[in-house]
């Protein structure tokens, strides 16, 4: 897999029918290990070593309901008083993030009114909160560390 702009973190990986499989620690299993994989399991370490939040916090590829329509967030970060926190949006490297990234995010959001919003590829990390009223971005240059988060 691809060298990815974050620390490195050390993961544990298996083979199975063809495919390399790698442990999720949040959902407590191996995956198929794609691209977006990569870069999701990258941010999760990135969460839970760099910015110190509990796994018991973090929910990992669940469904919601926009707008009457069913998707999948990549991560969502809980406080400690289950407020959300954080919504992650993982690419692969090969996949530029663009405005529509954005308003990917932005519309989860709506539904789930994160705090801070992370859209990522594994090369390009950006770090936000979203301004609902003036339908605008607030880049930040990164997230704060648990439990300020």
């Amino acid at each position: 897999m691809q060298r990815l702009n974050f620390s490195p973190y050390s993961f544990r990986f298996k083979s199975s029918e063809n495919n390399t499989l790698i442990f999720d620690p949040v959902r407590k299993k191996f995956v198929v290990l794609t691209p977006e994989e990569w870069v999701r399991q990258h941010v999760l370490a990135f969460l839970t070593e760099e910015k110190k939040i509990p796994l018991a916090l973090i929910s990992v590829e669940k469904e919601i309901k926009v707008h009457r329509t069913r998707k999948r967030y990549d991560i969502i970060v809980f406080r400690s008083d289950g407020q959300l926190a954080l919504i992650v949006e993982c690419k692969a490297p090969s996949i530029a993030i663009s405005q529509e990234t954005f308003d990917q995010i932005a519309r989860y959001n709506l539904a789930l009114d994160a705090s801070y919003l992370m859209v990522t590829n594994g090369l390009n990390h950006y770090y936000c909160t979203q301004n609902h009223e003036a339908k605008t971005y607030e880049f930040l240059r990164e997230i704060p560390s648990y439990p300020l988060l």
